[in-house]
């Protein structure tokens, strides 16, 4: 017997090859928070199970026709317990949680630090810590406390949510249920800020008299 799952085609590939074929330009910040806002709510919806997805990546998150994201790949997967230790070094190490490279215990939090990579990466449209290799990488964030820089124009909330999910705490890091809130109010703030560019515009054209 054959064990498949079926799902839905993405005809937009993954956000990875989206953001190279944009030559890592970053995505509309409008855009961007929508899609981590779905990132963020199917999370919650996993969590929500009792799931860990263990290789949150933007390799790992679908596009589909109507530019909405789906979380795909759980092949390692795993349901969170407390009794037994779970398997270290699971996913990726470019977004990986410190606890995981380290071999300590974890929680659904490391999907948060993930997550945390992600946000970054549809605010900038680049790889994380793409000037080392992935096992480089690793050693920064463990042993230097490194993370991506976080452009100086970046939204006070979007800063935040990034700062807080890859805190070296997981206890810090926030649930998804209050990272898809903040990023509510990230979508508001961007909404507001559209507008007033609008009307600044129109504002400054020339009035014509017929």
């Amino acid at each position: 017997m054959v064990w498949c799952i079926v799902t839905e085609y993405a005809k937009g590939g993954s956000v990875r090859l989206f953001l190279t074929r944009r030559q890592n330009r970053a995505v509309p910040l409008k855009l961007a928070v929508k899609q981590a806002l779905d990132v963020a709510r199917g999370m919650a919806y996993v969590h929500r199970l009792g799931f860990i997805h263990r290789d949150l990546k933007s390799d790992n998150l679908l596009i589909a026709a109507d530019k909405s994201i789906k979380i795909a790949d759980f092949g390692v997967a795993r349901i969170e317990v407390q009794t037994e230790g779970m398997t270290p070094e699971t996913g990726t190490y470019r977004w990986m949680a410190p606890e995981m490279i380290q071999h300590r215990p974890y929680t659904q939090k490391v999907d948060v630090y993930s997550f945390g990579i992600v946000l970054w990466e549809l605010i900038t449209g680049l790889l994380p810590f793409q000037n080392m290799t992935a096992v480089q990488a690793a050693f920064a964030v463990v042993n230097k406390g490194v993370r991506p820089v976080i452009p100086n124009d970046c939204l006070p909330v979007l800063r935040e949510i990034m700062m807080r999910c890859w805190d070296i705490n997981p206890e810090v890091r926030p649930p998804f249920n209050d990272i898809v809130k903040m990023l509510e109010i990230a979508e508001t703030d961007v909404l507001t800020t559209v507008r007033k560019a609008r009307f600044r515009c129109c504002m400054t054209q020339p009035m014509t008299i017929d």
